[in-house]
């Protein structure tokens, strides 16, 4: 009698197989770059939207009050009821865009604070007019807004060879940064109404400084951008 040998069978893979799963995957990926693609212009639009609000709620409240926000020497009689705190009344902005706001503002003694209460004052009047969103009174009345990578968002007189009233935004990353400058000024992070600051560590600008930077796409960098109002 002959035993026939019965071997297993093997399996495995078709061609046509292989090629619906590398359909898939590829379709996959197109989908998740298209996603993030997606995602950056929504933050690029935000960025822009940024700047133009600031700068329209900066002329608003000049056009309403004859005074610019955060140097308004008559908002604490305007609004004594929530404890404004009045500007020096000279034009100009005192302070940097990225000091550090009191908890509550109300409790600041005008008399003895400095002009550099005005950055911080500048939101809270902005506040107080109804020309940007946020708590009138108390906590977080003052205190800066963020953009749309979560980076801070201030104002301060000059700064990277600007010299009138600029609206500062950080920790944009460069492929969003060089996008928004093309947008809004001409692309060129050294002249023009918008300035870039390559970002390494600290977001502090200088008023006097005047050494723009470069834009660099290498998916590391962050800018701190500038725009004159």
């Amino acid at each position: 009698m002959r035993i026939k040998a019965v071997y297993p069978r093997q399996t495995g893979f078709t061609l046509v197989e292989i090629a619906i799963v590398l359909v898939i995957i590829g379709l996959l990926l197109g989908g998740i770059l298209k996603g993030q693609e997606m995602i950056t212009q929504a933050r690029i639009k935000n960025m822009v939207n940024d700047f133009n609000g600031v700068t329209s709620a900066y002329f608003s409240y000049q056009d309403r009050y004859k005074a610019v926000a955060g140097d308004d020497v008559n908002a604490d009689t305007r609004w004594t009821s929530f404890g404004a705190k009045k500007g020096s009344g000279n034009g100009i902005v005192g302070g940097a865009y990225d000091q550090s706001p009191p908890s509550d503002p109300s409790t600041i003694n005008i008399t003895s604070a400095s002009e550099g209460q005005e950055a911080v004052n500048f939101w809270w009047h902005m506040r107080l007019a109804g020309f940007i969103p946020g708590p009138t009174s108390g906590p977080g009345a003052a205190t800066q807004p963020t953009n749309a990578v979560g980076g801070l968002t201030g104002v301060q007189t000059g700064g990277l060879g600007l010299t009138s009233l600029v609206v500062c935004s950080a920790n944009i990353p460069d492929k969003i940064a060089s996008a928004v400058d093309t947008q809004l000024d001409d692309q060129k992070p050294g002249t023009g109404s918008m300035r870039a600051m390559l970002q390494s560590g600290s977001i502090s600008v200088t008023p006097t400084s005047t050494t723009p930077s470069n834009f660099e796409e290498t998916g590391a960098n962050q800018y701190v951008l500038c725009k004159s109002i």
